[in-house]
């Protein structure tokens, strides 16, 4: 579920189809971000509670990096970058602690999955052949 880029590489190893890697893939970031969204607003609490006991500022140099993206680009932004930068889990938790509501987490993180599913698998099943990869597949 959270090893998003991983999955296809897998999928296409054990000799899946294209498609099946994709949907896998796709199910398996929703579900994360299913789980997440769900248990989000109390670990979204408990993160911030802790950072406080600690006696650390609420914000980080990161964090604010994370607000100037949603700022800016919402939560298509978020959504977008999810994969890439902060895997499901983090982008979920992300849009949690920003409030987002959760129809709008995954909607947002359903097309993002969508799209970067898609990416993946393709470059995936594009690279399959390469050395690296025969050496990953099982005998």
């Amino acid at each position: 579920m959270v090893k998003f880029v991983a999955a296809p590489i897998a999928g296409v190893l054990a000799g899946l189809s294209w498609a099946l890697c994709w949907g896998l893939s796709v199910a398996g970031m929703m579900t994360s971000v299913l789980l997440i969204s769900g248990l989000g607003r109390m670990w979204a609490m408990h993160l911030r509670a802790r950072r406080t006991a600690k006696g650390k500022p609420l914000f980080s140099r990161r964090s604010r990096g994370v607000v100037r993206i949603y700022k800016r680009f919402g939560m298509p932004g978020i959504a977008f970058l999810t994969p890439i930068l902060f895997s499901p889990v983090g982008g979920t938790v992300i849009a949690t602690q920003l409030h987002v509501p959760r129809w709008r987490i995954m909607l947002h993180m359903f097309w993002s999955a969508l799209l970067w599913g898609a990416a993946f698998t393709m470059v995936a099943v594009r690279f399959s052949h390469l050395e690296i990869f025969q050496h990953l597949a099982p005998k």
